[in-house]
């Protein structure tokens, strides 16, 4: 893929008109894009298809962390549906993890989407991991060990920040994926995020892919913020 087929735009919108009229602000007909629990969980399916039939590489985002056999049943048939790349929770386990590509295989009409495990939210921080989710490990410690976990259980990579994708790399394999969110373009606000990178120290990090939402979807010129996006990520 080339560098800008490797941007992601999260279309983290609700309705099927709120997609195509961003899409038409950002001025990129075959954009990379990110569908999210919040748009899958109104539109369905049918809004993956769409995408698909308009050209667009399409990440369906939805975190799945389940029992193997739901996990499974669930990939199979998400697989039907076309995305380019899915991805569960590594904290579900390795039979989990294991389930979710028999799934994707089995439902694959061709070759089975990428598939990716979530180590850490880019909004977890180690306040958080100690005090609410009673895990009294480093955060970098947590995320090398769920990244080795989905290496093993044959994932294709992780969601991570960027600031995490060399270790992962050089733990697991070059070509092991690294799919960072948390981009923000400098100055802009980091939001509810603790991670976050700007796209060319993203890049120079390690990052295969970045995905990238408001520093695009709520600037006030969406159009050239994404051409700036693109050009920091391809390094023009």
């Amino acid at each position: 893929m080339e560098p800008e087929e490797r941007l992601i735009v999260a279309l983290d919108v609700s309705s099927a008109e709120d997609v195509f009229y961003l899409l038409k602000k950002i001025g990129q007909p075959r954009c990379s894009v990110k569908v999210g629990m919040e748009l899958f969980y109104q539109e369905g399916a049918d809004m993956v298809r769409r995408l698909k039939d308009e050209g667009h590489f399409v990440f369906l985002d939805l975190k799945l962390h389940d029992i193997p056999h739901t996990v499974y049943r669930t990939m199979r048939g998400l697989a039907r549906a076309g995305a380019d790349m899915v991805n569960v929770h590594a904290a579900g386990g390795s039979e989990m993890m294991k389930a979710a590509i028999e799934g994707l295989d089995e439902g694959a009409a061709g070759k089975r989407p990428v598939c990716l495990a979530v180590t850490q939210l880019t909004s977890t921080g180690q306040d958080m991991l100690e005090n609410e989710l009673l895990i009294h490990q480093p955060i970098q410690k947590v995320i090398a060990q769920y990244s080795e976990l989905a290496y093993r259980s044959g994932l294709d990579g992780v969601v991570c920040s960027a600031w995490e994708a060399a270790a992962i790399k050089e733990q697991t394999s070059s070509t092991f994926l690294a799919v960072t969110p948390g981009i923000r373009l400098a100055n802009d606000a980091a939001g509810d995020q603790r991670r976050v990178a700007t796209p060319e120290r993203a890049r120079q990090l390690g990052s295969d892919y970045i995905v990238v939402g408001r520093s695009i979807t709520s600037a006030e010129n969406p159009a050239e913020a994404y051409l700036r996006v693109a050009n920091e990520w391809r390094k023009i």
